[in-house]
């Protein structure tokens, strides 16, 4: 079934449903997705709930003949036929209202998000296509490609006047300040979250009358610790877009925006952004900048142990993963594990030439020690019980050494 013929049926028992119990990942791609499906939903006369959390189990729902689960919920082999999933993870869910890139023949780990699997969905519910630029943040916060399908959404959405490409500084914050201390997409080994050297910086950098961004970035590339993946200091300055409906301007800050808020426990906040509430773009970004600091502090005070790196902040774990398997110089995989409540919470990351499927590795070790887990080839988690984290450190490490 072409990816079409799916967003097509599961459009047609969306618009079937009276009331939608909707549930989204709490990241960047999966609130976007949940966002845009609403959006279609609110147009159509559709009623909804909208609720963004960590995970999902069968338990937890209710009513499945009315459900949609966004970014979450295909790995899940015992839910209900009759739920509905926009996903892009590996799928075991069997039922007929599936749209997943994976099961037509679409690379879901590179080419075509959850966010940009519900845009298509949206446009079989009616006239979405100014959704694009919702659309487009799954690619910055699971860290795509615009290839394949995720390139043709982006087309359509600047082809119709929705996105406008444009080249700067790929650094979030509301001044460069703010996106030096906070930098985490990329990390800057030696920078971030170094007050003391990023004024030394700013003061040298800065002109009569504003800073010189190529002698910017040349003491950044200078003054980067030795242990910055090269790859770092080419993700600092390039390609942007600029959104035109939405109310954060930037594709690359909105989706900052938005996965902070989520990761911080501000799902509702984050989800308003999303769905054009100008009111809380102030207050989202507030959070989204506090988050990103706790990363920061999170990464510098954690400990390591082979390449299992423990932090305190649970919440800030994903994105030191982040940090550590992208923008630092790594071996091998890496996970970070923090304890959050009754379980460790695990996040898993393949650092770019290291070929570790995490998906599996993360779903064979969860159930040998009596957990859940899994999530993308080279993007994966778990939650573990507090009394098994032993057994899971001995067979990550086991896993990513041979």
């Amino acid at each position: 079934m072409s990816i079409q013929a799916a967003a097509a049926q599961v459009a047609k028992q969306i618009l079937a449903t009276d009331f939608v119990e909707v549930y989204a990942h709490h990241d960047a791609d999966g609130i976007a997705a949940g966002s845009i499906l609403c959006q279609a939903m609110l147009r159509a006369g559709i009623r909804f709930r909208l609720r963004i959390r960590q995970g999902i189990e069968s338990k937890d729902i209710i009513h499945p003949e009315s459900t949609l689960l966004c970014d979450f919920g295909s790995g899940i082999t015992d839910l209900p036929d009759s739920v509905m999933v926009v996903d892009h993870h590996v799928p075991a869910f069997k039922g007929p209202f599936h749209v997943n890139p994976r099961l037509c023949g679409i690379d879901g780990e590179q080419e075509l998000s959850a966010s940009g699997t519900a845009y298509i969905v949206a446009q079989e519910m009616g006239d979405n296509r100014d959704l694009a630029g919702a659309a487009i943040l799954g690619v910055f916060g699971d860290g795509q490609t615009f290839t394949g399908m995720n390139r043709e959404i982006l087309n359509e959405g600047i082809a119709n006047g929705f996105i406008v490409p444009e080249r700067g500084l790929l650094l979030n914050g509301q001044n460069l300040r703010e996106a030096l201390e906070t930098a985490v997409n990329p990390y800057i080994s030696g920078i971030s979250g170094n007050s003391e050297k990023i004024t030394d910086i700013l003061e040298t950098a800065t002109g009569e009358e504003e800073v010189k961004k190529d002698l910017l970035l040349s003491l950044l590339l200078l003054e980067g610790g030795e242990d910055a993946d090269p790859a770092v200091f080419s993700r600092i300055y390039g390609e942007r877009y600029r959104l035109e409906r939405e109310v954060i301007g930037d594709a690359r800050t909105m989706a900052a925006v938005i996965d902070g808020c989520g990761q911080s426990g501000r799902g509702g906040c984050a989800a308003a952004v999303c769905m054009r509430a100008p009111d809380l773009v102030e207050e989202a970004t507030g959070i989204a900048a506090a988050f990103r600091r706790r990363v920061v502090a999170a990464l510098t005070a954690a400990s390591r142990n082979g390449q299992i790196y423990t932090v305190e902040d649970a919440s800030a774990a994903s994105g030191v993963a982040d940090c550590l398997a992208y923008d630092i110089r790594q071996t091998g995989a890496v996970a970070v594990i923090a304890q959050n409540g009754d379980c460790w919470q695990v996040s898993a990351r393949c650092p770019r030439g290291v070929e570790v499927d995490l998906e599996e590795l993360m779903r064979t070790l969860a159930a040998r020690t009596g957990g859940t887990g899994g999530g993308h080839h080279t993007r994966a988690g778990a939650r573990i019980p507090l009394d098994r984290i032993d057994e899971f450190r001995e067979g990550f490490s086991k896993a990513v050494s041979a």
